[in-house]
Parts: C-alpha cells; structure tokens; sequence
C-alpha cells in the first residue's frame, strides 16, 4: 500500500468525507474546494458549517498542520475582527505561557495520531495554527476550542465574542 492509499485508509476510518450537499456547502465557504480530506465537527444552529477537521494531508501529500479549521461566515468575521483590534498580541499576553505550550503539544499529537503508522514522508509541524509556541491565528484556536479542545487562546477567544453579545 503506497502512501496516498495508507493517507485514505485512515480518513475513511476516522470518518474524513464529505457528502455532496456538505461539500457544496464547505465549497462555497472556502470560495474553493477542499485541497484535502476534511469533515466537518461543528454546526450553526440552521446546520450551517462552523469548524471542519483536516486531515494531516493535502490531496497531493503537502503536510498540512491545521487540524480544525473555522469556516462559520458570522465566526470568521468576529474573529477578524478582534484580531484586527490586536487580538492576536492581547491574547498572547493574556494566557499563561505554559498553558498554551501544553495546548500546542495537544493538538499536535491529536493531528500526529491520524497519520498512518509507519508513514516516513515529510510531517505537519508544530501546534495551533502551525507555530510551536505563541500565538499566530485566533481563528485556529477558536476553531479548536469549538470543536472541544481545551485551549486557553480559543477559551480567551470564546470570553471576548460572549462580552460583545452582552454589550
């Protein structure tokens, strides 16, 4: 089995295949089709895509480091927006340093655990958003922590969004 079949086996195993209405839909979302296996782990209420999950590979091989990915219209664009405010730098102030160390060692290991045994090719580096420490996507953490991962950035993210609907 070469690599692409072994990539494949595993996907279908954990479930990484749209139907036809969900790729439609993560299609016009993205404004272009998916470069690889994904699904998708969380819905807006009116069943609209809000997160999908990436497989650790594009379609061609390309490692790709983003396992959760926001795609909601009304998330992507409150969480541009707080990174346009600076975001990205209050969030890095604002969590503790060993604690979002931790989340990038999580995430990536639960990434790492979907590549196929065996597999020697070149690999997805690094945590959220594809840096090992830091912070360089809000949309990524929230992304994650949507989905129910426990991360400080996407929590601090999470707080921010519910502050403006209280205001």
């Amino acid at each position: 089995m070469d690599h692409q079949e072994a990539v494949q086996e595993k996907e279908e195993e954990k479930g990484l295949t749209l139907n036809r209405s969900d790729a439609e839909q993560v299609e016009a979302l993205l404004g272009r089709a998916p470069r690889g296996p994904c699904e998708i782990v969380v819905r807006a209420d009116d069943g609209t895509p809000r997160v999908l999950r990436n497989a650790p590979f594009l379609d061609d091989g390309t490692p790709m480091p983003t396992r959760y990915w926001l795609v909601g219209p009304n998330d992507v664009l409150r969480v541009s927006r707080l990174e346009s405010a600076g975001g990205v730098g209050r969030a890095e102030v604002a969590v503790d340093p060993d604690e979002l160390a931790d989340a990038h060692r999580r995430y990536a290991a639960e990434r790492d655990a979907a590549i196929p045994d065996g597999y020697t090719g070149h690999r997805p580096s690094a945590g959220v958003g594809g840096t090992r420490r830091g912070v360089k996507c809000l949309h990524a953490h929230y992304a994650w922590h949507l989905a129910g991962g426990d991360d400080p950035v996407g929590r601090w993210v999470a707080n921010h969004l519910e502050a403006e609907d209280s205001a």
